[in-house]
Formats: C-alpha cells, structure tokens, sequence
C-alpha cells in the first residue's frame, strides 16, 4: 500500500500544489513567498488525501 501511495502522492500533491498556488495568484499574492507557500501548503495537505485514496483502492 505504500508504493501505491506514493505513486498516488506525485499525482495528488501536483495537483493540489497546482491549484493552491492558481488560487494565490487570482487572489492577487503574486510575491514569491505566497506562491511558495501556497505550493508547500498544497504538497503538505496531499499527504492525507493520497493516504485515505490509496487506502480506498487497496481495500477494494
């Protein structure tokens, strides 16, 4: 399950750190700390979410 996991995480964490950092830059904070925080933010909250997917999938 770990494997799946962290092929899970690359996908998840790109996505979300994808996401946070266009949400940032709509929001105005086009400064390098908050697209980079927004981006660790992101790749930070993909941790649970490919945990709780990977379990989903293995358990089926």
């Amino acid at each position: 399950m770990l494997r799946l996991g962290l092929i899970l995480y690359v996908f998840i964490g790109t996505t979300l750190a994808g996401s946070a950092m266009i949400a940032a830059l709509a929001a105005g904070y086009d400064t390098t700390v908050p697209v980079v925080a927004s981006a660790a933010a992101g790749f930070i909250a993909a941790i649970p979410v490919a945990w709780a997917v990977a379990r989903a999938l293995y358990s089926e």
